[in-house]
This record gives structure tokens, sequence and C-alpha cells, in this order.
């Protein structure tokens, strides 16, 4: 098992579970945040954008074109800002920390 912290637009940590192999959305959406994830992964919005941790950042994979154009459309976006239906949880990935933007704005859906 691996964790995952979270940090909540208030401040809030909530540590989350989770198997090798996961989607850091789904085991966002599992801990209760508020990860839409509207086109479940498809890279079609951006309701699951989180905010990734600096320590963290440079662990994960780099997005993707298809990603890096969605994050344009995600408000309040920042440099370490990802989509977490593109994240795969590994053994590398233990306590991975990720902060909930405070604003969610999809511009895809309206």
């Amino acid at each position: 098992m691996l964790n995952v912290l979270f940090v909540t637009a208030e401040g809030n940590k909530v540590t989350a579970e989770a198997e090798p192999g996961s989607r850091l959305l789904e085991v966002g959406q599992s801990a209760g945040m508020p990860l839409e994830g509207t086109c479940e992964g498809q890279m079609a919005c951006s309701t699951c954008h989180v905010i990734v941790s600096p320590d963290w950042f440079d662990k994960l994979p780099p997005a993707s074109m298809e990603e890096e154009d969605m994050l344009d459309l995600a408000a309040g976006v920042a440099r370490t800002s990802r989509l977490s239906c593109q994240i795969e949880l590994t053994e590398a990935l233990d306590g991975l920390e990720v902060r909930i933007p405070g604003v969610s704005h999809d511009m895809q859906i309206g």
C-alpha cells in the first residue's frame, strides 16, 4: 500500500491509501476530494487538476502535450500543476503530496 497526502483548499490534510498502479484521480475521489474527473481520464476536461508539491513534481513522468494543453484551461494553475487522471501511483510515489486548488472550473464543460 502507498500513502498519498491531499491538502484541501482550506488547508486540511487528508492521507489516503492506494494500491500501486491506481490513478491519483480515483484515490482522491475515494478520499472525498472534490476531483470531478468529468471526462473519466480522457484528457477532455481539467476537473481533476491538482498542484503537486514541488518536492514531488520532478519525480513524476513529464506531462504529455495533451495534458499541458488541458492544464492551460484549468483555473488556478501553478508551475507544478498536473491532471490527477494522468498520474499512475508507483512505489516511488509513496508519500506523494498534492494540493487541491481553491478554484475548480472546467473551461471545456462551461
